[in-house]
């Protein structure tokens, strides 16, 4: 049996307001990625809808923020013509596979998800079905196409950590069904070798602004959702906004410390710092040689003269690109298209493995 083939995946909502943290956090180390591995990058239209109407806005908002999502990812540097740039619900293969995984999942595991938590509230009785069940149709994202590595976040690690506990119990369930089929590769389960047909995926985690926090509050992750526009920036904002906003981040009175230990208890700080070592390409520790012992007066101005040099040209391309709503509309039935044939050929054998009768 051959080994799974390398493929990476990874999704963002279209909810509005992309952010210096969705660049960061996570299409940046896309761009990189697409290097040296063949990537599949989409907008997860479907799990957008999950929450309230009043927080996914509506059809017109919906269109016009997937519309703004593939406008960054390709005025970012993501090359959909090499790899695939689409929106999720073009491919109908992601919402078969995870109902079949919403009968492979057990409650129990859901019931732990702390994002679920996190966005019912307290409120858990009105929360949608889908909310609920997002971990499986993220986990359908995933392994409709067989996907060996994933970039997430921190706060995604745990969704991930469900898609491999899915992937296992589907393999484990069917696995002589699978090798029966010869569609598997040999993995270990335990002490036991069986034929699997999903991988289980592997996060791809790091870097030293994985997470961005609050340019308001240092305890708190970067948010669209954040009523305050001024605790984020956004992809879209101009060069004086950017400078305006980094002015006005919240910090301590002490000056930068003069090691990394010293970051520990100043969350404002330390995300400041974090922020200019992912916009260099380095870490934590360079700043602080640089920087160390300097007051914020002289810190913020040269990260808002960092920050606007390496995000004002993809502000510029994003405008362009967004200006032209039929060549994004392309770029996404191109990459519909080709992610179809992909995700229909693993249903194919999901169907076949489970004992669906088809053509």
């Amino acid at each position: 049996m051959s080994t799974f083939e390398p493929l990476v995946f990874s999704g963002v909502q279209p909810t509005g307001n992309l952010h210096l943290g969705n660049y960061l956090g996570a299409i940046r180390r896309w761009v990189a990625l697409q290097e040296s591995n063949n990537c599949i990058y989409c907008v997860v239209d479907q799990h957008a809808i999950t929450q309230a109407l009043s927080v996914w806005g509506g059809p017109a908002e919906l269109m016009r923020n997937t519309r703004e999502v593939t406008a960054a990812f390709l005025a970012s540097g993501i090359d959909a013509k090499k790899h695939i740039v689409f929106n999720q619900s073009r491919v109908h293969q992601h919402a078969e596979l995870a109902w079949i995984f919403n009968c492979v999942a057990r409650m129990g595991w859901l019931n732990r998800m702390t994002q679920f938590k996190d966005k019912a509230g307290k409120d858990r009785e009105n929360a949608s079905v889908g909310l609920f069940t997002y971990p499986n149709l993220m986990a359908a994202d995933i392994l409709a196409y067989r996907a060996t590595h994933v970039p997430v976040g921190e706060d995604q690690k745990q969704h991930l950590e469900l898609t491999r506990d899915i992937a296992q119990k589907f393999n484990t369930d069917f696995s002589d069904r699978i090798a029966e089929l010869g569609l598997g590769v040999e993995t270990q389960s335990g002490d036991e070798t069986i034929a699997s047909f999903f991988p289980l995926t592997e996060p791809v985690i790091g870097g030293p602004a994985a997470r961005v926090m609050s340019l308001r509050d240092g305890t708190k992750k970067m948010s669209k959702s954040d009523p305050s526009d001024l605790s984020r920036i956004n992809l879209i904002d101009d060069a004086d906004t950017i400078s305006k906003k980094i002015r006005k981040a919240k910090t301590d009175s002490e000056p930068l410390p003069s090691d990394v230990e010293g970051l520990k208890e100043r969350p404002e700080a330390d995300n400041l710092v974090g922020i200019y070592a992912a916009l260099i390409d380095s870490d934590k520790e360079s700043v602080i040689r640089d920087f160390g012992g300097q007051q914020f007066s002289v810190f913020k101005p040269a990260l808002a003269d960092l920050a606007v040099e390496k995000l004002s040209p993809i502000a510029a391309e994003m405008r362009r690109i967004s200006a032209d709503s039929g060549f994004v509309d392309s770029i996404l039935k191109d990459g519909g298209e080709r992610a179809s044939v992909l995700a229909e050929k693993t249903l194919r054998n999901v169907r076949d493995i489970m004992g669906f009768l088809q053509d």
